[in-house]
């Protein structure tokens, strides 16, 4: 596809003051090819995707920040300011000390010198030492969020990004967060999708100015964290035949009318094109009454441990 063919996407604004496209481009991947997530980004911002999220567990940020060179080499964008670049501490990084650093890092991988939105990945820590995914539970030691906060804020402090924020975040961490936060999280990242709406976690974050950003958007079939819910529901086959849509779309369309912002991830040029055609039709009364009937399960269960992390991560909340 050519550039020609570029879709606009809508911005939201941040609490930070800086613009967020509502549509993202995610890069996690279990199996992730360095070479083919550098293909899927150049063709990603040939379509129009502006808003980029990597994380440093992912393995993707130099793919990544190979595509930004190539993109402004073949003049895709005039420059690296018409992008939005997302990464995100890990937990072994997850320490006061560690912060910066891991930032500095994550920018030399992308051969960016600053980012619009650093991420704290998961609201606990793991030793420093161990670096890996998937996390035993004698790996993690207690997290310092008041000590990791204020080194995110020094790295916003010194422009090394221009916002900052958090992901997998509760209510109940939030409120710890705010309660002595100088600078507030402007984003709060996390499973969100039509079988896991998460209403009560939308509405604190609306009241307190947070922008609610969704991985998952669509379930997140064919890894080992989600399910077919989404894609394979009957219910949202109706809905989408009604408007000739595809389920991906009522879905995301469904997500843009709730007012937060979503990352979603396929490497299929066609699906990357329809992923963004959700701006031309809106869901009715009766499409809501049938959403409404969605049986609800989180998927992400275990995360990046091999324990239910449930009652560490979200206190129980629905």
């Amino acid at each position: 596809m050519s550039s020609t063919t570029k879709l606009a996407v809508p911005n939201v604004v941040l609490q930070s003051s800086f613009s967020m496209p509502v549509i993202g481009f995610g890069t996690a991947s279990e199996t992730n090819d360095g070479d083919t997530v550098k293909a899927a980004a150049i063709e990603a911002i040939k379509l129009g995707y502006r808003h980029f999220d990597t994380a440093s567990c992912y393995g993707s940020e130099q793919a990544l920040g190979e595509a930004i060179a190539e993109a402004l080499k073949l003049g895709l964008i005039s420059s690296r300011d018409q992008l939005f670049i997302t990464s995100k501490l890990w937990l072994s990084d997850n320490h006061p000390h560690l912060v910066l650093p891991a930032l500095q890092k994550s920018l030399q991988n992308l051969g960016l010198e600053y980012l619009d939105l650093y991420l704290v990945h998961f609201p606990m820590s793991a030793k420093p030492e161990v670096r890996k995914f998937y996390h035993k539970e004698d790996e993690l030691v207690p997290f310092d969020l008041k000590g990791v906060w204020a080194s995110m804020e020094q790295c916003h402090n010194l422009g090394l990004t221009k916002s900052i924020g958090v992901s997998n975040f509760s209510t109940k961490k939030l409120e710890d967060l705010l309660s002595f936060a100088t600078i507030p999280p402007a984003v709060n990242q996390v499973e969100l999708n039509l079988s896991w709406q998460q209403k009560n976690l939308r509405e604190y974050c609306k009241a307190k100015g947070i922008m609610v950003t969704a991985y998952s958007p669509l379930g997140a079939g064919g890894t080992s964290w989600g399910s077919n819910d989404v894609m394979e529901s009957e219910l949202l086959k109706d809905i989408a035949h009604v408007h000739g849509k595809s389920i991906a779309q009522v879905s995301l369309r469904w997500l843009y009318e709730q007012g937060v912002t979503f990352a979603v991830k396929s490497y299929n040029k066609e699906r990357m094109k329809q992923n963004l055609e959700i701006f031309n039709f809106s869901l009715t009364n009766n499409d809501y009454q049938k959403i409404n009937q969605i049986k609800q399960e989180r998927k992400v269960k275990n995360g990046p441990a091999g324990f239910d992390l449930a009652d560490l991560l979200w206190d129980g909340e629905n």
